[in-house]
């Protein structure tokens, strides 16, 4: 409701998905399935449909936005007088545990790829910038790994505003799924991307970490576009336990995962602590912090049961 005129509006047009897949207007189809089927992960499957009906119409969105960004700031260096320069232009990713980011991320990264305006799609995860468990144990935090307050904020800030300055080479930390751990001395280079996909949990979150005042920088502050993933509360928890279950039966079997020790569980032993880890962790922070921050998406993917994405919404406030 707008306070000043006492009607009603919605910050956002939802489109189903013949309504988008509409929108494609004549985008070509550059990925075959075999490409796709390397992109996906544990569990989700994309089709060529998809893509088509889906990624085709988002790719060009973020095309037109990329393009006119590049004129502004193109107009910015020439009112201070100074070289036209190329600074990456910055996609946010945000959504809850096992609803699909890292797929939907790289499918998304390869899609823009092979736009010509933009041959360097980079992608970096936030994972790299949580703390090493062993700073989490050391203050409290290990149950609360993946909250705002597990990751090494300043870092990622210094990230992103070296990647936003132009630097021409910048280095992220890199963690380890199956170690569950950030791999110490080891790092990923960026190097001058013309566009970089920034994928987290907590990316569009604003609280400060500290509670007492707000932040005077916040992660989304380096984004020109954000996305987020989002689906109910039921579906997601399914997501997650069925791949937890495969996960036990395949990652967790090798001696090197720190989830080994489940190896031996039955099916429901697995199911037990699966939903445990669900409920004592992921839900929470799903509904205490990444929730609360979908709103400030410009698109939200609101996925189907199916793991299809049966609505899309485009923020236009």
């Amino acid at each position: 409701m707008d306070p000043d005129t006492g009607t009603e509006f919605s910050a956002y047009v939802v489109f189903n998905r013949d309504e988008w897949a509409s929108l494609r207007n004549n985008t070509p189809l550059t990925l075959s399935q075999e490409q796709l089927t390397a992109l996906q992960g544990v569990l989700e499957q994309v089709s060529l449909d998809d893509v088509a009906q889906i990624y085709l119409p988002l790719s060009r969105l973020l095309n037109l936005h990329f393009r006119s960004a590049r004129t502004l700031s193109g107009v910015k260096d020439e009112f201070l007088s100074r070289p036209v320069g190329r600074r990456p232009y910055v996609i946010g990713i945000a959504g809850s545990v096992a609803v699909g980011k890292s797929t939907f991320a790289r499918t998304l990264q390869a899609l823009l790829a092979r736009w010509p305006d933009h041959p360097s799609v980079a992608l970096v995860t936030t994972d790299g910038f949580l703390y090493p468990n062993a700073t989490l144990i050391e203050r409290g935090l290990m149950k609360r790994k993946g909250f705002p307050e597990s990751y090494d904020r300043r870092r990622m800030i210094e990230f992103l505003a070296d990647i936003k300055a132009g630097k021409a080479q910048v280095s992220a930390p890199v963690y380890s799924h199956q170690g569950y751990d950030i791999m110490p001395g080891e790092s990923v280079t960026i190097t001058s991307p013309d566009i970089l996909i920034f994928e987290g949990l907590n990316v569009l979150q604003t609280a400060t970490l500290e509670a007492a005042r707000p932040p005077s920088i916040i992660v989304s502050d380096f984004f020109d576009f954000s996305l987020y993933i989002d689906a109910r509360e039921s579906d997601i928890q399914e997501w997650y336990v069925t791949r937890f279950l495969k996960l036990q039966r395949t990652v967790f079997q090798n001696p090197s995962s720190y989830f080994h020790h489940y190896k031996d569980l039955d099916g429901d032993q697995t199911r037990e602590v699966a939903l445990s880890i669900w409920r004592d962790t992921n839900l929470a922070n799903l509904r205490e912090n990444i929730a609360p921050s979908r709103e400030r998406a410009n698109v939200v993917l609101r996925k189907r049961h199916d793991h299809l994405i049966g609505e899309v919404w485009l923020r236009q406030i």
